[in-house]
């Protein structure tokens, strides 16, 4: 990542965001005009957003990291990893990026450049939702990173594609993301009312994610099997 300069570190965020939500809300718009069974609806959103990141982390990552995701971006500044003006950076992108995405979608779709939704998405068990849909990610990316960094790319796509359908919020667990669902009045949307606490949830969510693996990704206990084994006479 550092042989590349900031421009293009900051386009690489704003084009794998963008290329994301396209797909986030492209695919939920087909998906309603295809069918109006729910389940089968969400499949459709579900399939397409795991696989193009794995296509999207694989060939930005080696150029910006691939955050698409301004919790991301805040995890790594926290672990000193970024610095502050450039998560700045980062962040501004990634929001851009998924506004565009959305708009491109609507034009593919023959939609308004910019719809308001008016879909409900709010309360507690929303909330706590996005909260652990957040966490999750980020103990997986830390976690990947850790032990399997090429398989980081399969893991993530793998984690959102469970994670639309083990939480009630089917997984945003990402604010640029959330931002750029509020101006689409279809399948993937969110009413703008309830950003900030899809927000503020996922961003706890990825603290919390942070916290635990700075922990348990620590260093390892001198006394477990390996370091027994090794001073064995």
């Amino acid at each position: 990542m550092d042989s590349f300069d900031l421009p293009r570190r900051f386009a690489a965020e704003a084009l794998g965001t963008g290329i994301l939500v396209a797909t986030v809300v492209g695919s939920g718009i087909m998906a309603e005009t295809l069918t109006k069974d729910v389940a089968l609806a969400l499949l459709c959103n579900t399939l397409p957003t795991g696989a193009i990141l794995v296509v999207l982390i694989t060939v930005l990552g080696p150029i910006s990291g691939a955050h698409f995701n301004p919790a991301v971006t805040l995890v790594f500044t926290a672990k000193r990893q970024l610095p502050v003006n450039e998560a700045v950076l980062y962040i501004i992108a990634q929001i851009a990026g998924g506004v565009i995405g959305t708009m491109a979608a609507h034009v593919m779709f023959a939609h308004p450049l910019i719809e308001f939704s008016l879909k409900v998405r709010t309360g507690g068990a929303q909330w706590f939702a996005e909260a652990v849909a957040a966490f999750g990610l980020v103990a997986t990316i830390l976690a990947g990173l850790r032990f399997q960094r090429a398989a980081v790319p399969w893991l993530v796509g793998l984690y959102i594609t469970a994670a639309y359908w083990f939480t009630a919020s089917t997984s945003f667990a990402n604010p640029a993301v959330a931002i750029a669902r509020s101006l689409t009045n279809t399948f993937s949307g969110i009413r703008p009312v309830d950003l900030p606490g899809f927000i503020v949830a996922e961003l706890c969510g990825a603290i919390a994610g942070m916290l635990l693996m700075n922990w348990l990704l620590g260093r390892a206990d001198v006394r477990g099997p390996v370091a027994i084994a090794e001073t064995r006479p």
